[in-house]
């Protein structure tokens, strides 16, 4: 299954997710810092979409209320 979630609030605009059997199989993110979202992607890559979320969710970016992981963990919960 593949995923597209707007982000909303952040440096990063869209966030392309698949997911195969509860696992993200490929993250893709347009905009946001490059080198921080690539390493994002590639640690996600293989890991089971709630443990993803548990690690993820709350983490903020400076004084924002959300950051680019936060918005990841967003999008997987509107896959469950």
């Amino acid at each position: 299954m593949e995923y597209t979630y707007q982000t909303q609030g952040v440096c990063s605009r869209t966030m392309r997710i698949s997911v195969e059997d509860g696992i993200i199989t490929q993250l893709q993110v347009d905009g946001g810092c490059d080198g921080n979202l690539s390493g994002i992607s590639r640690l996600v890559a293989g890991m089971p979409v709630e443990e993803v979320i548990a690690r993820l969710e709350g983490v903020r970016c400076d004084d924002k209320p959300s950051s680019c992981p936060d918005q990841l963990a967003r999008a997987l919960k509107e896959l469950l």
